[in-house]
């Protein structure tokens, strides 16, 4: 396995940049896709005049299904967050309220917006993770959903399994509860922290992934929602998930990524190297950080304007800063001689 890390490090460093700046903000996967995407893209070069079909739609739904255990009618594919915010508000006249953690990822908020919905935003705890009681206390008969990031983004925190089960258990019982999984394949407990098993159980729970990140496919965006089959199949009726609306390329991709889940191994043990060097150094330097499970670091600088623009003078982008957690900074995990760099900077 080892050498397997090697290997994927030496090609990502191999691949380097076209201008030479190292783009540490955006949580992209520095270690790239799976080599069999490139070969399932050139493939398709050819079918670039044709539509995405219901066939080859079904086809990649056939194989989220085998992979998530659930029945193929309960994956809805696409970019299902910001349809679903509008598809929650147009179902209630009058709008209805999004509870989630803040500072965090609001795309369903954001949609949602504009029909209605109003989001609710709770703080973090002070470890950083979602504010599970908080959260609970603020379900009220309005709540259309409850929306959790797991690993959260930004802090990459995640919740205790048993408790998070429990919180999920009861609030879905009260909203349909979203989980966003996006960062959960870094995690090394990832069969036993997904709330797909909650999905498989029959609760009102729906998650989403998406294979921008550990699948390394931020150029050619595609994602997934696990759902109960009367809730996907309402998606798919609203438009959501049809086979023309798919780019044929990120189908290809997907199916490729997918089906390469070594490598996504490798890229999660890979990305785990660098992420405990850099806690290590933090700790070093007695800086606070969140527990990070993610590809990114989360952590409290002194001085935190000083060091990006440090970071700036390097050609080195980092995240943008989320308030109210404006003095703490988010840099993401890159492969080992991007790492180099970033520890350079904090010494």
């Amino acid at each position: 396995m080892l050498a397997g890390i090697a290997v994927l490090a030496s090609s990502a460093a191999n691949a380097g940049t076209t201008t030479g700046k190292i783009r540490l903000s955006l949580n992209e996967n520095s270690f790239g896709p799976s080599p069999r995407v490139r070969h399932a893209i050139e493939a398709e070069l050819a079918h670039l005049n044709r539509y995405v079909n219901e066939d080859e739609a079904n086809a990649l739904a056939t194989q989220i299904a085998a992979l998530e255990r659930v029945a193929p009618a309960q994956v809805v594919i696409g970019d299902v967050l910001g349809p679903l915010g509008v598809h929650l508000g147009l179902g209630r006249s009058g709008g209805g309220n999004v509870v989630y953690s803040t500072p965090g990822y609001t795309e369903l908020t954001d949609a949602g917006a504009a029909v209605g919905v109003v989001g609710r935003g709770i703080a973090l705890n002070a470890a950083l993770e979602n504010d599970l009681p908080a959260l609970a206390g603020a379900i009220d008969a309005q709540t259309l959903a409850v929306s959790l990031v797991n690993p959260h983004n930004p802090s990459g925190t995640v919740n205790a399994v048993d408790a998070f089960d429990a919180f999920i258990r009861t609030a879905s019982s009260r909203a349909l509860v979203i989980v966003d999984e996006a960062y959960l394949e870094y995690d090394d407990a990832f069969e036993r922290r997904t709330a797909v098993r909650l999905v498989r159980e029959g609760l009102n729970v729906l998650v989403f992934r998406t294979l921008a990140k550990a699948y390394g496919l931020a150029g050619l965006p595609i994602g997934y929602a696990i759902a109960p089959a009367p809730l996907a199949a309402e998606l798919r009726a609203a438009g959501i998930s049809s086979p023309h609306t798919l780019d044929r390329l990120a189908v290809a991709a997907a199916r490729a990524a997918l089906g390469d889940q070594g490598h996504v191994q490798l890229v999660r043990q890979a990305i785990a190297v660098q992420r405990g060097r850099i806690h290590r150094t933090l700790d070093r330097l007695g800086w606070r950080h969140s527990d990070s499970q993610a590809d990114f670091v989360f952590f409290a600088p002194p001085d935190p304007d000083r060091l990006r623009q440090r970071f700036a003078a390097a050609g080195i982008a980092i995240g943008r800063p989320f308030p109210p957690l404006d003095r703490w900074v988010r840099i993401t995990v890159g492969t080992p001689r991007e790492t180099d760099r970033v520890l350079a900077i904090l010494a």
